[in-house]
């Protein structure tokens, strides 16, 4: 299996549908409706904080996303927003969208999602991904990898634990719970060695 870098234009379109059927349930409130949402994804989308794997065809079957000090996968400004949902729906979605903002120390990499076709799950896609991930967090200098999983997500948890993440905290913010389902969370963080 191939972790590539980045992903093309024409990709755009299949990185949202992905991203939206991983991430719609907690965030369709704030992103939604779908239609919007998917635009807004495919059009902010940044392929320099992408790591993807593409199948024998192509099409891309599973991306990891990252935050640097230029960006992050789901990168739209507020431009952007305004675009997909006027004036009036993007003042609104700004304000939501910031507090979901988690910024990384200098020392980290910050995974903002990992999400796989769900008809090529099991088969190794989510580890070569986080094992991408990891690479690419030493090749930039960091000495570590963070991300919050949700309460629930027991499957993604036991992975990023078998991968060698540890829970380093628990985070509860009720504003969120109104706006998404990412009220509760975990943060785990996983050590890098040079």
């Amino acid at each position: 299996m191939i972790v590539r870098r980045g992903f093309g234009p024409d990709d755009r379109p299949r990185l949202a549908e992905l991203y939206w059927g991983a991430f719609g349930p907690k965030l369709g409130r704030v992103l939604g409706p779908e239609r919007r949402a998917l635009d807004f994804i495919a059009i902010s989308a940044s392929p320099q904080h992408a790591l993807c794997v593409f199948d024998d065809s192509d099409a891309l079957v599973g991306v990891a996303g990252f935050q640097s000090a230029f960006g992050s996968l789901v990168a739209g400004d507020y431009q952007d927003l305004v675009a997909v949902y006027g004036p009036l729906g993007a003042a609104w979605r700004a304000l939501a969208l910031r507090m979901l903002e988690r910024p990384a120390a200098r020392d980290e990499l910050m995974v903002d999602g990992i999400f796989v076709d769900p008809a090529w799950r099991g088969r190794g896609i989510g580890t070569a991904l986080i094992e991408a991930l990891a690479r690419e967090a030493v090749t930039l200098g960091r000495s570590s990898l963070r991300l919050e999983v949700a309460a629930g997500n027991d499957r993604a948890r036991a992975l990023y634990e078998e991968r060698g993440f540890v829970a380093v905290s628990r985070r509860i913010r009720p504003a969120l719970s109104l706006l998404c389902g990412l009220g509760r969370t975990t943060m785990m963080v996983r050590k890098l060695t040079r």
